[in-house]
């Protein structure tokens, strides 16, 4: 990995300073240069054109453990660790599927309000009509829920709220707070 660097930053600053700097032997470094590729690291390049072949092959889904499981049954030799350290190296990454999330048990919860707009979202004069709603924003710390009411004439946002719980709080903050 230093020579590597070394020889990446070779333009921009001397080679003896860049030894220096990282403790490497100048001798060391053009030893590295003259000597010929080895074989594992041909094999490594190789594995990785493949791994990026099955990757792309499955729009990219699979993860190491089924790429591996599609390299052995190429007849390549290699272990799932090894696959999954050149994928990390490739910037390879399969696509995480999200769960889904159930946000309302029907059973639990009281009776809907009535609807008395019948499902007429447009009208005539402001303030006639107010509705809300509320959705859920995944975090990397756990669901955040957002609660929105919306006037129906101008569409404008008379209130919003947001909770990590999703309950009558959350709508009545929206409802009472912003006014």
């Amino acid at each position: 990995m230093k020579y590597q660097f070394i020889r990446r930053h070779s333009k921009e600053h001397p080679i003896v300073r860049l030894c220096e700097v990282l403790e490497v032997s100048t001798s060391g470094y053009y030893d590295w240069l003259d000597r010929p590729e080895s074989k594992r690291s041909k094999e490594n390049k190789r594995l990785t054109q493949r791994i990026r072949y099955h990757h792309e092959k499955s729009h990219g889904i699979y993860g190491s453990p089924k790429i591996h499981r599609n390299l052995i049954e190429e007849g390549n030799e290699c272990s799932r660790p090894r696959v999954a350290r050149l994928m990390k190296q490739a910037s390879i990454q399969s696509k995480l599927r999200r769960k889904f999330m159930v946000t309302t048990d029907s059973r639990a919860t009281t009776q809907p309000a009535p609807d008395r707009l019948k499902r007429k979202f447009e009208v005539d004069t402001p303030n006639t009509a107010w509705v809300s709603d509320t959705t859920f924003i995944p975090t990397r710390e756990g669901w955040l829920y957002l609660a929105v009411v919306l006037e129906l004439y101008s569409r404008q946002v008379i209130g919003w709220s947001m909770s990590t719980k999703n309950d009558t709080a959350l709508v009545e903050e929206a409802l009472t707070i912003n006014l």
